[in-house]
């Protein structure tokens, strides 16, 4: 009787085990193909990721060889006062360098563009701005002077306009190592640069100096980003175009928007080159 139990405890204690065996068995099973099937699915994600970066790369890519194209077709032709022939669009931030700086060329990378940027003395001074400045030349843009204060009574009243600028280009150099020459005066070159005797100040200098052919007026504009690219979109009527902007958020959260305009007329973009100068001032003083 004894003998009897202790054999049918014993296939049960079998019966467990095997049972035990095979939810184990099923268990790990199952974790095996469900981690099969993730695994499966996070490979199609990533090849469909991948798929969509070498597209979007080469979309690039050729937007780049365009623009090389146009580019290269306008250098080889120039008329008589300098400007390249073709529709050349020039853009251009003033007031930097900023906290925004980066994203301003964040954007300008993403959509293979190069700018003109007219930075600050007292800007340029601050030491977490500038690796933001060092960026700006690493990427291929062009540097010019703001003056250090962008203050009009020191600068045209007080006739401290090319002392300034003198400071400001010297520490644009110390920062990048680069020897701009292009300048643009604060509030523009009229009236400010109405004086003669500055003018000529300017020349034995040796700056150059730039206004802007439209004023996008995006510093009045806080709030209303849409409306600096409709005031752009209104001015643009040449084929040769300095826009004039700043380092300011609502023209950063309408910068693509302009690109894109600018893109479907057909311009290039042009980015300034001391060597290929040309007189762009409002007191149309050809020294200039």
């Amino acid at each position: 009787m004894k003998t009897s139990r202790r054999n049918k405890k014993a296939r049960i204690r079998k019966v467990r085990i095997r049972f035990g065996i095979i939810v184990l068995v099923t268990f790990f099973l199952m974790i095996f193909l469900i981690g099969k099937m993730y695994s499966s699915h996070q490979e199609g994600v990533l090849q469909q990721a991948i798929k969509q970066e070498a597209i979007k790369q080469e979309a690039i890519k050729q937007e780049a060889i365009k623009q090389e194209a146009i580019k290269q077709e306008a250098k080889q032709q120039k008329k008589s006062d300098g400007k390249t022939k073709g529709k050349v669009v020039y853009l251009t931030f003033d007031d930097g360098p900023s906290k925004l700086t980066d994203q301003f060329l964040d954007v300008l990378k993403e959509q293979n563009v190069k700018a003109t940027f007219f930075m600050q003395g007292s800007n340029l001074k601050k030491m977490n701005l500038q690796e933001s400045v060092k960026r700006v030349i690493r990427e291929g843009h062009y540097i010019g002077g703001h003056s250090m204060t962008h203050d009009s009574q020191k600068l045209y009243t007080n006739k401290q306009f090319v002392p300034e600028m003198n400071e400001t280009l010297a520490l644009i150099h110390d920062i990048t190592g680069t020897n701009p020459r292009l300048v643009r005066a604060p509030y523009g070159s009229a009236p400010g640069l109405r004086s003669e005797r500055i003018r000529n100040q300017i020349v034995e200098s040796g700056f150059k100096l730039w206004d802007w052919t439209i004023d996008s007026n995006d510093w009045r504009l806080k709030g209303h980003p849409n409306q600096i690219l409709e005031n752009i979109k209104r001015e643009t009527k040449v084929d040769m175009e300095v826009v004039l902007m700043h380092e300011k958020s609502q023209t950063l959260q309408e910068l693509t928007e302009i690109i894109t305009f600018y893109r479907d007329k057909g311009y290039a973009f042009g980015v300034y080159n001391d060597a290929d100068h040309f007189v762009l001032n409002f007191q149309n003083d050809e020294r200039l």
